[in-house]
């Protein structure tokens, strides 16, 4: 009960305070920490997770207490979407180095490279099914 009174005070807030102009991200204050993406895999559950989480409550009519569940689930989600980003700009680095690798016809740096590159973007394609 508490916590959905705070909930809904915290929605009320929310609707009453938001100016009606958009805000410059970098003014606007971290309410909540999102859940962390300290790994691709973990970044990939969550966000898994997190996106039924939204699904759901989408699903249904909106109201202030659901907004601000929206408003919370998505610094988890947008945490995830870093990470996720951050890993396909290391796969995208590590591809390189294997596509440079065969140009050169150097096989251990392929070998090393192509090994790295397919565990880590096997997860995204095994995320995928």
């Amino acid at each position: 009960m508490k916590s959905t009174f705070l909930t809904a005070v915290f929605a009320a807030t929310m609707t009453v305070s938001m100016p009606s102009f958009a805000v410059d991200d970098s003014d606007r204050p971290d309410h909540f920490k999102g859940k962390p993406s300290a790994t691709l895999a973990e970044a990939l559950a969550n966000l898994q997770e997190y996106n039924q989480r939204l699904s759901d409550i989408l699903d249904g009519e909106l109201t202030p207490q659901k907004m601000a569940e929206i408003h919370q689930l998505t610094y988890t989600l947008e945490v995830a979407l870093e990470r996720i980003d951050d890993e396909v700009d290391t796969m995208k680095d590590t591809l390189e180095e294997v596509h440079l690798g065969s140009e050169l016809m150097n096989f251990e740096r392929v070998k090393v490279n192509g090994v790295k590159y397919l565990e880590a973007s096997n997860q995204l394609v095994e995320g995928a099914q």
